[in-house]
């Protein structure tokens, strides 16, 4: 038996119905609705599109005003700094002298201090007669030793000195090493005067930059200075373990 389909059922008591209209006026229908709908697709594109438009023209309405906010902060700004061009100006020659001082006392020792040092290593029957000195520079580099196993030195010290019994240079040698900055110690001329029996012997010290007085050093933080301290520390345990070795 073969299956009928709905529309060919008959429907007893049912209202009678005919369809008259044409297929062109359905297929009409259908154009028309779907036209509908692809305009109000195109509206709601539409709308999209003024809306991202008129965002984005807020959005470049707001950058400019705070452009020109910043322009005008910065005119201010400018104006302001120009009141205090002088302190600007003296603040510099502030820096710039600071600068001059750390620069011209980088190489200086005080050698009255200094001086006293070394006659306190002397025996107290000995006293220092005559002293040249030939020290560093900050604009010129210190002639080094061409010797073998002579250190870096920044300042040469050659004096002389007086005593009523014969001097014990060595040990003079060993005391002078014991000074801050010493770099090394070459002992001369040993003469005695037969007329007084005084004694006078001749030694040239070389100091290196351990000497120096860093009076205007710029200040290092507390911080950097235990670091500083802690890896010499850590160093120096190190070469006396491999000397231990």
């Amino acid at each position: 038996m073969s299956r009928q389909s709905k529309e060919d059922q008959l429907i007893i008591g049912a209202e009678p119905r005919v369809d008259l209209l044409p297929p062109e006026v359905l297929t009409a229908r259908a154009a028309k609705a779907t036209r509908r709908r692809l305009g109000l697709g195109v509206l709601g594109a539409i709308a999209v599109v003024v809306l991202g438009v008129g965002a984005t023209f807020a959005l470049s309405v707001q950058v400019q005003v705070d452009l020109l906010t910043a322009r005008a902060r910065t005119t201010d700004l400018i104006i302001a700094q120009g009141e205090y061009a002088e302190v600007t100006q003296v603040q510099d020659h502030l820096d710039l002298a600071r600068a001059a001082q750390q620069v011209g006392a980088s190489t200086e020792i005080a050698w009255k201090p200094y001086l006293d040092q070394v006659q306190a290593t002397l025996p107290a029957s000995v006293s220092i007669d005559q002293v040249t000195i030939d020290s560093a520079t900050p604009i010129a580099v210190y002639e080094q030793a061409t010797t073998p196993l002579q250190g870096a030195r920044m300042a040469t010290i050659s004096f002389s000195a007086t005593s009523a019994v014969l001097p014990d240079v060595p040990a003079w040698l060993r005391s002078l090493a014991t000074l801050p900055g010493f770099a090394d110690a070459l002992p001369g001329s040993v003469t005695l005067d037969e007329e007084t029996g005084i004694y006078t012997a001749s030694i040239t010290m070389h100091v290196n930059d351990a000497a120096f007085s860093g009076r205007f050093a710029p200040e290092v933080p507390a911080d950097e200075a235990a670091a500083d301290a802690g890896t010499d520390s850590t160093t120096a345990d190190a070469t006396a373990s491999e000397e231990g070795e």
